[in-house]
C-alpha cells in the first residue's frame, strides 16, 4: 500500500511517466500503468479473478446427496467426511479430482450461519418449562452426585428447585407436583425435552407421553409439550436456571446431612429470588408478574396425585421388605403378609391395612438392609440367647451402647437397656458419656439382677363354690 500510494502521487502530483516511476522505484512498468490509471487497488481483486472450479454439476449433485443422507440419518459421529466425499466421487462416479478440491467445496457448503432466534413473550399462567440438572454436594460429608430438578414460570421467571439422587419417574413426577404446589397454580403447557422419563416413543410434535406422565398432566389439567431434539433454545428459560442454580445455589458445595436439608436451602433461594428479583428488560418484579400468573392459573385439585411407584411385596421370614435391590424391616408380625410399598424420589413408605408402619431414606445403591430395632424387640424377648448376634441390635445401636451389651452375661439385662434405649435414646447415651466404666453404667442403668423376678401385686386366688354346678343339675334347690 505504501508503494501504491508513492505511484500515484508521483504520477498525480509530480506528473511523472510510467517509465520514470518505474526506474524510480524499480517496479515493473505493467504494475505502474494499472496503479497509474487508479482502476484498482493492491487490497482488491477484480470480479472473476483467480482460480475457476472444476466441480461440474454432476459432482456437486452428489455432494449434495451426500450432506442431505448425512442430515437425514442426523448422527454426529457417523457421517460423511470431505475424504470420504471425495473416495465415493472417484469409486461412485468414476471422476479423477483433486481431494483438496473437494475438500474446499465440502467446506464451502458445511459454512454454517450463525443461527439466530425469534424473542418469546409468554402471558401469565400459560406456560412452565422443566428440565435436569447435575451438581456435586458433601452429603453427611462425603462428595456425591446429586440430580436437581428445575421449573420456571415463563411469564415472571419465577423459579423452582427440588433435588434428587437418581433422575426416575416417580422423582420427576414428585418435582413437577412439587413446582406446581410452590408456584401456586397449574399452567396450561408444560415445556420438557424427549427425556425417557417423560416420553415413551417418539420425539417433539410425534411424542408419546408415558403413561404415568399423560396421568399427572390429566389430573393437574396441562397439555404436555416436547422440544424438537437437540433444539435446547425451546426451553431457554429453564436451561438457564439450571446453570444459574448450579453456580449460585450450590457454590461453594453445600455441606448436609440429607436430602431434605438441601431442599429446604434450595427452597429458601428460591424464594428470595421471587421477593428480591426483577428482570432487566421487564417492567415489573418477579413476584408481582407470578402474583399476576397465580391469577391465571388452574387451580390445583383437592386430591394429591400419588406420584409414588407402588409395589405390594410379601414380608419374607426375616420381617424384611426387598425394593429396588434393597431390603427394608417391618414389625416381625406382618412376617408372610402383603404390605404396599410406596416409592418417592427420597423416601420409601411401607403401609399396610391404609396405616402406615414405617418411612426409610430411600436407597440408590444395592444390596443393603435397613432395620428398626423397635420392630423385632418383642421376638427378641422371644428368642433372648440371640441378642449379642441379631443384626437388628448390631446395626441399630450405637458402638458405644453395643460395647456395653457385650459385657453383659444375662439377655434380660440386655433386654433391658435395648428397651431403655428405646424409650429415651438421649438418656441412655449421656449414662455412657458420663460414666467412668462399664460398672456404673450397669449401676445407674439399674439393670435388674439375674434370675430375680419382680412380683408387684400379689395374686389372690378363691376357692371355687362347687355348690353352684349341683344347683345348675337340679340337684339342690337354691
Amino acid at each position: 500500500m505504501n508503494q501504491y500510494e508513492r505511484i500515484r502521487f508521483l504520477h498525480e502530483q509530480d506528473h511523472l511517466s510510467v517509465r520514470e516511476i518505474a526506474r524510480m522505484l524499480h517496479i515493473a512498468r505493467d504494475t505502474v500503468s494499472k496503479y497509474c490509471k487508479g482502476e484498482t487497488i493492491p487490497s482488491q481483486r477484480k470480479p472473476g479473478s483467480g482460480r475457476k472450479t472444476v466441480i461440474n454439476s454432476e459432482i456437486n449433485e452428489f455432494i449434495n446427496a451426500c450432506l442431505e443422507e448425512d442430515r437425514q440419518e442426523n448422527l454426529r459421529k457417523q457421517k460423511h467426511t470431505a475424504k470420504r466425499i471425495h473416495d465415493r466421487v472417484e469409486e461412485d462416479l468414476g471422476i479423477i479430482i483433486a481431494e483438496s478440491t473437494i475438500r474446499k467445496f465440502v467446506a464451502e457448503k458445511r459454512e454454517k450461519i450463525k443461527e439466530s432466534f425469534i424473542p418469546l413473550v409468554y402471558d401469565p399462567g400459560e406456560a412452565v418449562q422443566i428440565d435436569w440438572g447435575s451438581a456435586k454436594v458433601y452429603l453427611q460429608e462425603e462428595r456425591i452426585d446429586i440430580n436437581f430438578f428445575c421449573m420456571r414460570e415463563c411469564s415472571s421467571d419465577a423459579p423452582f428447585c427440588m433435588a434428587f439422587i437418581r433422575q426416575n419417574q416417580e422423582s420427576f413426577l414428585e418435582g413437577i407436583q412439587s413446582g406446581l404446589e410452590f408456584i401456586g397454580g397449574s399452567p396450561r403447557r408444560i415445556i420438557f425435552d424427549n427425556a425417557k422419563v417423560g416420553v415413551k416413543e417418539g420425539f417433539g410434535h410425534y411424542a408419546v407421553a408415558q403413561d404415568r406422565y399423560a396421568a399427572l398432566a390429566a389430573h393437574y389439567a396441562f397439555k404436555t409439550v416436547f422440544c424438537n431434539p437437540g433444539e435446547g433454545h425451546e426451553k431457554s428459560l429453564v436451561e438457564d436456571l439450571v446453570g444459574y442454580a448450579r453456580n449460585n445455589y450450590m457454590v461453594p458445595l453445600p455441606h448436609v446431612d440429607s436430602i431434605k436439608e438441601l431442599n429446604g436451602i434450595l427452597r429458601k433461594k428460591c424464594e428470595q429470588y421471587i421477593s428480591q428479583h426483577r428482570v432487566a428488560h421487564k417492567e415489573f418484579s418477579v413476584a408481582q408478574m407470578l402474583e399476576a400468573a397465580r391469577k391465571c392459573f388452574i387451580p390445583l385439585p383437592p386430591y394429591r396425585f400419588d406420584t409414588s411407584l407402588t409395589q405390594n411385596i410379601q414380608v419374607d421370614d426375616f420381617s424384611l421388605v426387598r425394593f429396588d435391590y434393597n431390603r427394608y424391616s417391618v414389625p416381625f408380625r406382618l412376617t408372610g403378609k402383603y404390605v404396599t410399598v410406596k416409592g418417592t424420589g427420597l423416601e420409601v413408605q411401607i403401609w399396610y391395612q391404609s396405616n402406615q408402619i414405617a418411612v426409610y431414606d430411600r436407597c440408590f445403591k444395592r444390596n443393603n438392609k435397613y432395620f428398626r430395632l423397635e420392630h423385632y424387640i418383642e421376638l427378641l424377648e422371644r428368642k433372648p440367647r440371640s441378642v449379642w448376634n441379631a443384626m437388628p441390635v448390631r446395626d441399630t445401636v450405637p458402638p458405644a451402647l453395643f460395647r456395653l451389651l457385650q459385657t453383659l452375661e444375662e439377655p434380660k439385662q440386655v433386654l433391658f437397656i435395648l428397651h431403655a434405649y428405646l424409650a429415651d435414646k438421649d438418656k441412655v447415651m449421656s449414662i455412657l458419656d458420663r460414666c467412668r466404666s462399664y460398672d456404673e453404667a450397669h449401676l445407674e442403668l439399674e439393670l435388674p439382677s439375674p434370675g430375680k423376678v419382680d412380683v408387684q401385686n400379689e395374686v389372690k386366688v378363691s376357692m371355687p363354690e362347687l355348690v353352684r354346678y349341683d344347683v345348675l343339675l337340679g340337684r339342690r334347690a337354691i
